[in-house]
């Protein structure tokens, strides 16, 4: 199969135009070299037999088809690399990138959410860095950019269900909601916004940009899920509070399992364990 040559390559590059499509015809020219690689190692080894037994007219004839099938790997290997100029980081920066995989996750059933600089998919955060030609997932910089492979990844993570910790998660909660409660005068069953306790949670340097609201949307969320109200350090219960502030500003937005929006606005904290549960 003879091999494109670079300005076919590019030619095929631009107007295939998505990431997807781009790496999938160089995938397939790919494909080819390695077959010619193949062939050309084959004869090789035909020559290496007919050396060794001192078939001369196999070995000049096997030599001979090496130089040849060799020749045009090389030319076919350079036609790839010279013709590969796909600019990654435009493409992650215009934004084409993230309508690619949305469209990509959409095609397959995942649902994938904007929200800011991120992207939101049930249990995953994601967020694309151009300068890196990576897509953080998690905080996991992760450089295979294959739109179908990344999609099925996260399609995996979502199977296999997240790695979270509630107790340990709700006892942080519960002391940030004291820390407030305690310095602003409120009664000790008070309602709390959400988003406050995110800032006492992230007071010190640095921190907001290690821990996002969207990434501690995503964690009340997956406590809300998880059932549990109050663990063994105290016995006052979580009690979420349905307010018509989950409708302004001040919600907390993540996207459940099922691919819908799930707000979270304020919390108290009950003395009374059975309280523990949505009004």
């Amino acid at each position: 199969m003879p091999l494109a040559d670079s300005s076919e390559l590019n030619n095929d590059a631009k107007d295939l135009g998505t990431m997807e499509a781009t790496l999938a015809a160089t995938e397939r020219e790919v494909d080819a070299a390695l077959r010619r690689a193949t062939a050309t190692v084959r004869e090789l080894k035909r020559a290496l037999g007919a050396a060794r037994s001192g078939h001369i007219r196999d070995l000049r004839k096997s030599l001979s088809a090496a130089r040849d099938a060799a020749g045009e790997l090389a030319d076919g290997a350079g036609a790839l690399a010279n013709g590969f100029d796909f600019d990654d980081q435009a493409y992650l920066s215009s934004g084409g990138y993230v309508k690619e995989l949305l469209a990509e996750a959409e095609a397959r059933g995942l649902s994938i959410v904007e929200d800011d600089d991120r992207l939101l998919c049930y249990p995953s955060l994601l967020r694309i860095v151009p300068g890196d030609a990576a897509v953080e997932v998690d905080k996991a910089r992760d450089r295979r950019l294959r739109p179908s492979v990344l999609v099925a990844a996260l399609a995996r993570a979502q199977e296999r269900g997240p790695r979270f910790k509630a107790e340990a998660f709700l006892d942080s909660l519960r002391s940030a909601y004291e820390l407030l409660v305690s310095s602003t005068g409120k009664r000790v069953d008070a309602v709390v916004r959400l988003v406050d306790i995110w800032s006492v949670l992230t007071m010190l340097p640095g921190q907001r940009g290690q821990y996002s609201k969207q990434e501690f949307a995503r964690d009340l969320y997956l406590l809300d899920q998880s059932g549990v109200t109050h663990t063994a350090r105290s016995p006052r219960a979580l009690r979420w509070a349905a307010s018509t502030g989950t409708k302004g500003s001040g919600a907390l937005v993540t996207v459940a399992r099922n691919g819908q929006q799930q707000r979270y606005w304020g919390v108290s904290f009950s003395p009374d364990p059975a309280a523990g549960k949505r009004p």
